[in-house]
Order: C-alpha cells, then sequence, then structure tokens
C-alpha cells in the first residue's frame, strides 16, 4: 500500500504538520497517521488551485501524489457529483480538509480510549478511519449525506481493515440509535447547532464543527453539553469547511434580490466598505456574528459608470438589500444604496462600531450558548456578556 515514493511523501508532510501544529503529533494519531495513509483516501482524480484544475492520478502521478501529501485542501468532487461540462462552471462540493487541521481537531476532540465518538460527513473517509484505528472500528460511527461519497469511503475502509459504522443519511439528524455519544465531530460547516447533535451527545460531552455565518465562513466551535441539554463553549480562529448541504443559501444578487422596480435609498458614507468585508478577519468573523441572515458579495468592475468596485449586501430572505459603491478614487466617500425593510449598511456600520467599541476582539474571545429549544445565543468572554444580534 505504501511504496518508497508515498512513504518519503507522507514523512515530509508529517514535519509540516507538525510545524503547523508546534509540537510532535501524540504518538497515537502518529500511528494512525502511518496506518491510514492519506492518498489510499484519494479518488484517482482530484480538482486543484482556484480554477479546480483536474488533476488525475493516471496521467499525472507525481503531481498528484504532491497533491495528496501536501498541507493543503483537496477538492474531491465537484457539482455534487453531477456531470459538469464547462470548466468555468465547476464548484466543489466534498474536499478531503488540509492534514494540519484534520489532526488539530483531532486533537482539540479529546478522544480517550473507550469513548464512542460520531461524525458528521464521511466525505472520502481519511477522517472516520484516523478515528477508527486510534479508538477501534466499533466505537466510531460516521455519517454521509451523499451515497456516491458514502459507498466509496466504505469500500476504503474496509481495504485498510478498518469498518466504522457508516450510515448513508442527512448528518443533521446525526444517529439516534447509536447514541447517546462522547464525542460528535462535524467536518462541515453548519449556521446552526442541530439539535439532534446535541441531544445525542452524553452530560460532559463534546461537539466540534465548523462555523459558518452567511457573511464569513470561518472558526471552530468547540461545545460542552450539561445535563440538561445546553450546549456551551468558545470559537477558535482556524478553517473554512463547506456547508452542510441542508443549510446551503442559494441567492444571487441579479435572479433573486435586485428588481427592476426597486427603489434604493441613497445616502453616502466614510467607512471603506473593505473595512466591513475586507482581510480583516477577525471584523468579519464578529460581523458575521450580529448579522447571522445577511450575506455579502463583492462586484469588481461593475459595468457601472463612475464605480471601481461594489459591495453587495443582502439579508437571506432577499427582502432587503444594500449596495455600497467606491468610485476608484476618494477613500474617503462612497454611495450607498439601500432597499427594503431594513437598512443593511446602516446595520453593517453597527456592527463593525460595536467591534471596535468591544476592543476588535478576535473569534477566540467569542462564545456560544445552545438551548434545548434551539436558541443560539453568542457572547464575548463570558456568556453574560451577550453579543448583539441586529439582522
Amino acid at each position: 500500500m505504501i511504496g518508497a515514493e508515498e512513504r518519503a511523501a507522507m514523512r515530509g508532510l508529517l514535519r509540516s504538520v507538525n510545524d503547523h501544529l508546534g509540537a510532535p503529533m501524540a504518538p497515537a494519531w502518529e500511528s494512525a497517521y502511518w496506518a491510514v495513509p492519506r492518498h489510499a483516501f484519494l479518488p484517482s482524480t482530484v480538482w486543484v488551485g482556484d480554477d479546480l484544475a483536474e488533476c488525475s492520478r493516471e496521467t499525472a502521478p507525481e503531481t498528484w501524489l504532491r497533491h495528496a501529501y501536501a498541507d493543503t485542501s483537496v477538492v474531491t468532487q465537484i457539482n455534487d457529483g453531477g456531470q459538469e461540462t464547462d470548466p468555468d462552471d465547476r464548484w466543489a462540493s466534498c474536499s478531503a480538509s488540509a492534514p494540519s487541521i484534520v489532526f488539530r481537531m483531532l486533537n482539540m476532540l479529546d478522544v480517550r480510549p473507550g469513548q464512542k465518538v460520531l461524525e458528521i460527513g464521511t466525505g472520502t473517509g481519511w477522517n472516520a478511519g484516523l478515528l477508527a484505528h486510534r479508538l477501534g472500528a466499533d466505537r466510531v460511527t460516521t455519517v454521509e449525506v451523499d451515497p456516491v461519497l458514502s459507498a466509496d469511503a466504505s469500500r476504503r475502509l474496509k481495504g485498510l481493515g478498518l469498518e466504522p459504522q457508516v450510515i448513508g443519511g442527512d448528518g443533521a439528524f446525526g444517529d439516534e440509535a447509536g447514541g447517546p455519544y462522547d464525542r460528535v465531530l462535524a467536518t462541515c460547516s453548519v449556521r446552526s447547532v442541530p439539535p439532534a447533535w446535541i441531544a445525542q451527545t452524553r452530560p460532559g460531552g463534546v461537539i466540534l464543527l465548523p462555523w459558518e455565518s452567511p457573511w464569513f465562513c470561518y472558526g471552530l466551535l468547540r461545545l460542552t453539553v450539561d445535563g440538561h441539554g445546553v450546549a456551551s463553549g468558545f470559537f477558535s480562529p482556524h478553517s473554512a469547511f463547506m456547508l452542510m448541504r441542508g443549510q446551503r443559501t442559494d441567492l444571487k444578487i441579479y435572479r433573486d434580490v435586485v428588481r427592476d422596480d426597486h427603489e434604493p435609498v441613497e445616502s453616502f458614507t466614510r467607512l471603506a466598505p473593505r473595512s466591513v468585508a475586507g482581510d480583516d478577519w477577525a471584523a468579519q468573523f464578529a460581523i458575521g456574528l450580529q448579522l447571522r441572515r445577511v450575506w455579502r458579495a463583492w462586484h469588481e468592475n461593475p459595468d457601472v459608470e463612475g464605480v471601481a468596485t461594489r459591495l453587495w449586501l443582502a439579508t437571506t430572505d432577499a427582502a432587503s438589500w444594500a449596495a455600497v459603491d467606491w468610485d476608484g478614487k476618494s477613500p474617503e466617500r462612497f454611495t450607498v444604496w439601500q432597499y427594503g425593510p431594513q437598512s443593511l449598511w446602516d446595520t453593517a456600520e453597527a456592527a463593525y462600531d460595536w467591534w471596535r467599541n468591544a476592543g476588535s476582539p478576535g473569534p477566540e474571545r467569542f462564545g456560544l450558548t445552545v438551548t434545548p429549544d434551539g436558541t443560539h445565543t453568542p457572547w464575548l468572554d463570558t456568556p453574560d456578556r451577550f453579543v448583539p444580534q441586529l439582522g
């Protein structure tokens, strides 16, 4: 299974992961790393780079192996497995996560011998294989919504003598028959924590999941479940994952939001839209926690006279929208257009101001509490310091 080329590539990746984590991998996880090689869980065709260029093991084996053992994510399915005829229409629907984030999450999960783990999102099966090697296959259950991915992962796991329970179905419902679990690990991001995950976790158990708001996909959330069905814990500033399929928002500005008969209100702002929706991930994370129903999109060089860049905002129900225009010249004056019952740019400015006034905290200072009735309450530093919910 592991030839000389693969072994050399695995040694190089191990060094990269250890550097990224800042410490050598725990011996139990290193043992799993060598016994469950990543390349054995990748399909023969993967897609790489921003343009999702196709890379085939049959036609470019050295390049394929290099991607298999780079510390980056690798797209393993496009377009939900459907046929695509135009490379410009490709979009990623499943990927093998960067190995460093895989092992970071396994460390954060803090599994112990004898514990039962439920994984949401089998994907390639590599993560389930690592867990099965560490805990025993009978202690691991993994759920995958895509039947093709589920079957392929099951086959790969069996090929290595690992047979955790692989369930085909919607991961939002977890696995009631197999619960309660000591640990629940999601490998897809969510915008709200499914109640089933909390209900199927033992008191004192841990749920680890990637977080996403419509505004910004970023961060991990580690929740501990108490004896009353309440889950609470802190975020950490790591990674971004594909959204759970059942929570996707399929909206486009000109198809679903803006209409010819809309008459927006014009105003001006001195707050640069790049400050609100640019490269400052801490700002975007905090704004996303406050604007739980608002998404954004950049439009570079729109076909509008006098506009070099436009930032679009819209509610997920498409009832309100805003556009903020920069003319490419003035750094302190931006034209704002707002339509609908909520003035979205005003709301975004308020969210940004709150974050600045709070000392510009990073994601690691924020937390979330989820109660049995499904209420999600984000907070800063302590659960009694609530984050305002503005939209």
